[in-house]
This record gives structure tokens, C-alpha cells and sequence, in this order.
């Protein structure tokens, strides 16, 4: 009877034990569940540092700087624009990507991103799995510009040259990855096959300068950073993409409207964090995102330079870098792309 008394007390002690150790697990694995979330509604603590993978000066670094304003202003922090350029834009991107995932790192990037996955693979890096998707930010529209002395009046009568010309034509990017090449790239496939001569740059204000003095006879960028030179008459635009003309430039023609194929946007922002990023973080920047998009200095500032915003979840940037990935590995290929 001892016996059996003695086994029956060892048995309800080790149950009390394991039912204490149980409780203790499922305690210590709601805190750590829940320290995301208190994490997010203090956050941000410190500054926080925003990597751009280009130079200061065009529509990725302007953009950026819009966003990182006000953020700041939001959080009463500072938000820090880093301009890592070099590598296509690699650079930056895998900084980014093996900063430390606790939201103080975010990345601005642009449709590069997505170009260089078959452009220029980086061993160990994949988009896609590196990165947490924030926000699919904005779009930008793109403008085909030409000097104020250029002989060509229309975008078709650049076609035609080009056609008839092979390669003759000189237009001018900030790398292959940039928003001018792909611009380029797809008008070139989607009016016949236009054969052009690239010329590269790594600096944007460079390009801008030989663009005015007439060293370079085409130049395809965003409208951001190039308003100014058109309204005053330094370059002459011949188009713009998108369903209407942009806001600054009235006058300007959209290419739906001369009959000339051009998708409505090939240059998009989009916010990411590392892999690993808290989720309430995440989702916590995302919103905030979405207070600062729909801020009206914000819309109105947008307006004026070309981006359009857009917005939404995570899982929309997630899905539609999956789906540019796509698109453009054909692209990439083809000589076209790369000048040749």
C-alpha cells in the first residue's frame, strides 16, 4: 500500500510538473509572440535608414526622398536616404537585404529589381526570398525626349529614322538596368524592332547635360526629374506613356493618343525590408505608407512630378514582383535590351 501510495504521489508531482511546464512554455510563447507586436506600436525608436541603389538626382532617389520626409515627419524620427549605387543597382539591394530584419533597414527599389534577377543574378540573393514586401508604392510615366534642336518633331518621325537607320540613333541611360533602358527596350520591341546605340552613364546629371547640348539624340527617363527642362523649353518632349497626359506637360501627347504602342507603365517604387522583418513591423510601415500616399502635399507633389501612387498589402508587391520577374526575363535577352 506505501508502494502504491508512494508511486501514485510521484505520478501527480511529475503530471503537476508537466502541466507547470506546459503553462510556462505556452507563457513565454505568448510574450514572444506578442513582442512583435508591442515592438510595432513603439516603433520607430531610431532613425531609420532607407537604401537607394542609385545616385541622388533621379526618380528612384526623388521618390525616396518624398517617402522618407515624411515618414519622418510621421514618426518623429529621422528616416535617412542612403544612395548605394553600382552593380545595376545590385548593390544596394543586397545591402539591404542582409541588413539586420528589425525595420531600421528598409530598401526603395525600382523595377530593376526585378530585371536583374535574369540581368544580373547575384549568387545568394533572390529577391523574392530575401525580401519582405512592404508596398508597391507608385508608377512613374515615362517621356520621350529629344534636344530643342533635334530634327525629329514626332515620336513616329523617330521611328521612322530609326527603322530606316539602323543603329545610327544614340540614346542615353544610366546602365542596363535602369528605368531609361527598359523604356527604350520595350519601345524598340513594340514598334518593330528599332536598333539603337546605348550610350551609358553613371551619373544622371551628366546625362541630363548631354541631352541639352545635343550629344545624345534620344533619352527615354521618367518625367520626375525633367519637367523643369521641357517646360523651359531645353529639351523637347515628344511623348508620354499612361492613360492621360501628365499634369505638368498638357501639351504633351500621350502615346495612346499618336498611335504608337507603349504599355501605360514600365517604371514602378516599391518599399521592402529584410527577410525576417517582423510581421507587425511590416505591417505597421505599410500603413503608414498608406497615411503618406494619401497625404494632399503629398498627392499634389506626386501629381507634379509623374508618380502615380498605388498602394495596398504586402501581398500585392509579393504577387506582382513574382509577375515582373516574369515579364521581363525574355526582354533581358534579347539585344535589343542591351543596345546591339
Amino acid at each position: 500500500m506505501n508502494k502504491m501510495a508512494s508511486s501514485s504521489t510521484n505520478a501527480g508531482r511529475i503530471c503537476m510538473f508537466g502541466r507547470t511546464m506546459a503553462l510556462t512554455l505556452c507563457l513565454s510563447m505568448g510574450l514572444a509572440l506578442g513582442m512583435p507586436s508591442v515592438r510595432a506600436q513603439d516603433y520607430p525608436t531610431q532613425p531609420v535608414h532607407l537604401i537607394v541603389a542609385f545616385s541622388a538626382g533621379g526618380s528612384v532617389d526623388t521618390f525616396g526622398r518624398i517617402i522618407a520626409q515624411k515618414l519622418g515627419e510621421l514618426w518623429s524620427q529621422q528616416v535617412v536616404v542612403e544612395n548605394r549605387p553600382g552593380g545595376l543597382g545590385n548593390i544596394g539591394a543586397v545591402a539591404a537585404a542582409r541588413a539586420p530584419a528589425d525595420g531600421y533597414t528598409l530598401h526603395m527599389a525600382a523595377s530593376s529589381v526585378a530585371l536583374n534577377a535574369t540581368l544580373a543574378p547575384v549568387p545568394d540573393f533572390d529577391p523574392t526570398r530575401d525580401f519582405e514586401p512592404v508596398m508597391l508604392a507608385a508608377t512613374a510615366q515615362d517621356i520621350l525626349i529629344v534636344p530643342k534642336d533635334s530634327p525629329f518633331k514626332t515620336a513616329k518621325e523617330v521611328i521612322a529614322y530609326a527603322k530606316e537607320n539602323p543603329r545610327k540613333l544614340t540614346y542615353g541611360t544610366l546602365g542596363l538596368s535602369s528605368s531609361g533602358n527598359m523604356a527604350v527596350a520595350v519601345f524598340a520591341r513594340s514598334n518593330g524592332g528599332l536598333r539603337m546605340r546605348q550610350v551609358t552613364y553613371s551619373q544622371s546629371s551628366q546625362l541630363q547635360t548631354d541631352v541639352i547640348a545635343g550629344r545624345v539624340d534620344v533619352f527615354f527617363p521618367t518625367t520626375g526629374a525633367h519637367i523643369g527642362n521641357v517646360t523651359t523649353g531645353r529639351v523637347r518632349a515628344l511623348g508620354v506613356s499612361g492613360p492621360s497626359r501628365a499634369v505638368q506637360l498638357t501639351d504633351v501627347p500621350t502615346f495612346k493618343e499618336l498611335g504608337i504602342t507603349y504599355p501605360d507603365a514600365t517604371s514602378w517604387y516599391a518599399v521592402f525590408a529584410p527577410k525576417g522583418t517582423p510581421p507587425a513591423i511590416v505591417a505597421r510601415i505599410n500603413g503608414d505608407l498608406e497615411k503618406v500616399l494619401a497625404l494632399p502635399d503629398v498627392k499634389a507633389l506626386m501629381d507634379k512630378l509623374g508618380f502615380a501612387p498605388i498602394g495596398g498589402p504586402p501581398e500585392r508587391l509579393r504577387s506582382f514582383l513574382r509577375s515582373e520577374i516574369d515579364a521581363w526575363a525574355d526582354v533581358v535577352k534579347d539585344p535589343l535590351f542591351q543596345g546591339k
